[in-house]
């Protein structure tokens, strides 16, 4: 803290460095050592002012006759308390004291200071004497307070105040309660009055705005009473700014400061900056000027000039500065009433708002991948704060975990700059693929400034683009297996929301789901397999070296739309992919729409004898089931083969040469040993007899879960497809023996008739689903129906066909399956966990020789499997229109 005695002035200022950031109150401690917080209202009313100068240091300023300072003679002492805390509710704060002494006189016999919150007038108590024949009609004379001067009580001040309208006279306790300052020494009487005061009247002179106080103090003794004059006049404007220079015009007489005064002659002019005398030579090195003209005293400064300081300002949002400077004149005068009278001007001046635009320089550096803004030039009472980016609002320090480094480059002339860096690859950077290999990069960032010690707050948004040659889009590797067209697609480094389209559809998870796709996103890449017989794929040709197909997939913008990569992959299938030709004589052949070929109807498709047509027809194929035996189907024979002959016809209505032909051959070997399968339909009704024998099994296939169509031999094969359900009944035959029981142990499928053959697919094992596969085995009860007499000689299950695919392709496309079951007898118990009509999940050796139960196995036709689920609503409907009339 360092005081200064400035003529009737004490200045204390609080270093920035230790008080700039604390909160602080200031209290005047009076001769008993009490200390008494100072407002607002308490400063303008006891003579104390606190301001902030340009660097942020506190400035406390004391009138020599402020209500605690002590006097003597010629001398004041001043004693403050300043608490100074972090925090708003001032706890923990730390209290300082400080004491100075100042020497001021000799006291002129009237004395006027004009502050910055207050105005002042103190003058002797012996002078002036009233004039006895001095009377004036004026309103404004303050000799009229004489009746209220008579009227008053002994030994209490009054104050009177005069007004246009009427005078009005207060207590001494009137007039403190209503915010004045009255004081009175050994020599002499004080009056202060705040500029919200409601006795200021303004009055002009020379077109210069005075707030004015018409007043006259006085005191009552037995045998006398002194009156004084205690008007006061200060300036409210009278300043000027025009051509970069600050123009302020003082009047020298102003009314009532010159009520009845003549012979008026200037002793002293000064004028000088932050109450600090300047002499003609220092006025002149900083370019100001200072004229005394017979009316007024005016002094010019030239906007920016030394003395005064910028500092930032806010209008409307806007950033700018304002010049402002601590202007004080001293302007004593000699007249015949008062003698020597000192007015004291203290006027703060400010230049109206200037806009100033900030300079935005773009240092990015492409090589090291940073962004580089650099923002100024900002004056030295402005900070950075905050930074607003991807809708949050951060601190400068927290601002660093996201990758936004901030620093200060400071300037010899305490002006700075700030700088911004942050990486192209900090998530809040927006990237954008604009074209070719180029993409931009976009940061937009807004800057939160404040402004010390105003604590003002302004928003600079800053926005840069940097345009880089470093865009690698998605690219495709294409490939084929026995079944499917595959493609493997890079992301690349484009952060676009790409869009994958197939046939203009846009190809989500749950469209390639509906069509049996394999589609996945590992973060890196997508990968996508079709089927080759998917409505998708494209067929170019065929040969007898097989089918060429084609898929194609368009990548799109996720926002415009547009398109930006296309891939395709084409590969050559075997023939065998769409024609079959089982053992029991039966051909299936999925005829293919070429591209080259437009105009063909694909449901009008038909066989050499064109009443064959096809069971099932999608957009792109139409497949036929037939007999060799039947639909214009040619034999031929040689030494070892037997070959049927048909072909896939289109015909143009009305023409008879055929514009789209497909020739399927079955190639059947003459000598060739084979499993047949057959069961008996005549089982000899069954007697209950004791003894021993063989008993009967069967393993039937049911078209739904009603259990009440069974597939008849002729059906088999059996065609079904990816997502429909076998239901499948194993019974115990030719027995009526209520003591029997039927149980299942494993079930599993094969690729041939044969139980022992492998691969297996286990469906249930000891008894229990299979866990392994992609839905679970489902068992259903047996109930008692005109069918079903023994309901516990019957046991039911249902599996899906996805069971036996992997990933996207099937395990298997012609399947048989096998059950081995356990007999067990009802009437005692067994130790096998198969017989007590539960689960067992663990694994069990079977002693047979220790058990009383039996032991067989079932097996079923042949089951071809597809993967188009949507033919499955075809097929039924072309089953339907070709039942016979």
């Amino acid at each position: 803290m360092r005081s200064e005695c400035l003529g009737s002035l004490l200045r204390i200022t609080l270093n920035a460095e230790y008080f700039g950031d604390k909160y602080l109150t200031f209290s005047a401690v009076d001769r008993f050592g009490t200390a008494w917080e100072i407002d607002e209202a308490m400063a303008s009313q006891c003579g104390y002012t606190v301001t902030y100068n340009y660097w942020g240091n506190a400035e406390f300023r004391a009138s020599a006759l402020s209500c605690h300072s002590q006097s003597e003679k010629d001398v004041f002492t001043i004693t403050i308390q300043i608490k100074a805390s972090h925090t708003p509710d001032m706890k923990n704060a730390a209290t300082h004291l400080k004491t100075a002494t100042c020497r001021y006189g000799p006291w002129s016999p009237r004395e006027l200071v004009c502050e910055k919150n207050y105005m002042e007038v103190s003058v002797r108590k012996e002078v002036p004497q009233i004039v006895p024949d001095f009377i004036q009609d004026e309103l404004e004379d303050w000799a009229l307070a004489f009746p209220e001067a008579k009227a008053g009580e002994s030994s209490i001040w009054q104050i009177v105040f005069h007004q246009p309208e009427k005078k009005k006279a207060l207590l001494v306790s009137d007039a403190w309660h209503a915010g004045y300052g009255l004081n009175t020494t050994d020599s002499r009487i004080l009056l202060r009055i705040p500029y919200s005061a409601s006795q200021i009247q303004l009055a002009k002179a020379q077109g210069v705005t005075f707030s004015v106080v018409r007043s006259s103090t006085f005191y009552r003794q037995r045998w006398m009473i002194l009156m004084v004059d205690t008007a006061v006049a200060c300036p409210v404007d009278g300043v000027d700014y025009t051509n970069k220079t600050i123009t302020w015009t003082v009047p020298k007489h102003v009314q009532p400061l010159s009520t009845g005064a003549t012979g008026f002659k200037d002793v002293l002019i000064e004028a000088g900056v932050d109450l600090h005398k300047l002499s003609a030579e220092e006025m002149v090195s900083r370019k100001y000027s200072l004229s005394n003209d017979l009316d007024s005293i005016t002094i010019k400064i030239p906007i920016g000039a030394e003395g005064g300081y910028y500092k930032t300002s806010v209008s409307s949002g806007q950033h700018g500065t304002k010049y402002c400077i601590s202007l004080f004149l001293e302007h004593q005068w000699e007249d015949n009433k008062w003698g020597l009278t000192k007015h004291t001007i203290i006027k703060e001046l400010e230049t109206p708002f200037e806009h100033v635009e900030l300079t935005m320089t773009n240092n990015t550096n492409l090589s090291t991948r940073l962004m580089n803004v650099t923002l100024g030039v900002f004056l030295p009472d402005v900070e950075l704060v905050n930074l607003t980016f991807a809708g949050a609002t951060v601190t400068v320090l927290d601002a660093i975990q996201h990758g936004y480094l901030t620093w200060e480059n400071r300037y010899a002339n305490g002006s700075q700059t700030y700088t911004i860096q942050v990486p192209f690859d900090a998530t809040s950077i927006k990237k954008e693929y604009t074209r070719d290999d180029i993409r931009t990069y976009t940061l937009n960032v807004t800057l939160d400034f404040i402004i010390q010690p105003t604590r003002e707050t302004f928003t600079i948004p800053v926005v840069t683009v940097s345009a880089i040659k470093d865009a690698v889009l998605p690219n495709a590797r294409g490939f084929c297996d026995e079944k499917n067209l595959c493609l493997t697609i890079a992301h690349g480094n484009v952060d676009q929301k790409w869009l994958l389209f197939i046939s203009n559809q846009h190809l989500t998870l749950e469209a390639a789901q509906k069509h049996s796709y394999s589609l996945s996103d590992n973060g890196t890449h997508w990968a996508i397999c079709v089927p080759f017989l998917s409505p998708h794929v494209d067929y170019e040709d065929i040969h007898s070296s097989g089918i060429m197909a084609s898929l194609h997939l368009t990548l799109k913008d996720g926002v415009t739309l547009a398109n930006r990569r296309d891939f395709s992959v084409s590969c050559r299938f075997s023939p065998s992919q769409i024609m079959q030709c089982l053992p029991n004589g039966t051909v299936v052949i999925t005829a293919v729409k070429l591209v080259g070929i437009a105009d063909v109807d694909i449901s009008q498709l038909v066989l050499r004898d064109r009443q064959c047509k096809p069971i099932l027809v999608t957009e792109k194929t139409a497949t036929f089931k037939f007999n060799v035996n039947t639909c214009g189907t040619r034999r031929k024979f040689n030494r070892t083969t037997m070959t049927y002959e048909n072909e896939v016809l289109y015909f143009r209505p009305g023409n008879d040469m055929p514009i789209y032909r497909l020739k399927c051959i079955c190639w059947y070997a003459i000598k060739q040993t084979v499993d047949v399968q057959y069961e008996s339909k005549n089982n000899p009704a069954p007697s209950i007899k004791p003894g021993f024998g063989s008993l009967a099994l069967s393993l039937k296939l049911f078209k739904d879960k009603t259990f009440s169509n069974l597939y008849k031999e002729s059906e088999y094969p059996v065609v079904k497809y990816l997502g429909e359900a076998l239901y499948f009944e194993v019974e115990l035959l030719q027995s009526e023996d209520v003591r029997l029981e039927l149980n299942l142990k494993d079930c599993w499928a094969t690729n041939s008739q044969s139980s022992a053959s492998h691969p297996q697919w286990p469906i249930l094992r000891n008894g229990c689903e299979n866990s392994e596969g992609s839905l679970r085995t489902i068992f259903h009860q047996v109930n008692l129906s005109p069918r079903v007499k023994f309901p516990q000689h019957l046991k039911r299950f249902e599996v899906r066909m996805f069971n036996f695919v992997q990933s996207t392709t099937l395990l298997q496309e012609q399947l048989y399956f096998h059950c081995s079951v356990v007999i067990c007898s009802t009437m005692q118990q067994s130790s096998d966990s198969l017989c007590p009509r539960k689960c067992n999940i663990g694994k069990h050796r079977l002693d047979r020789s220790a058990e009383s139960h039996l032991y067989g196995q079932a097996s079923s036709g042949a089951v071809l499997f597809r993967k188009e689920k949507s033919w499955m609503r075809v097929l039924r409907a072309a089953e339907r229109k070709m039942v016979p009339k």
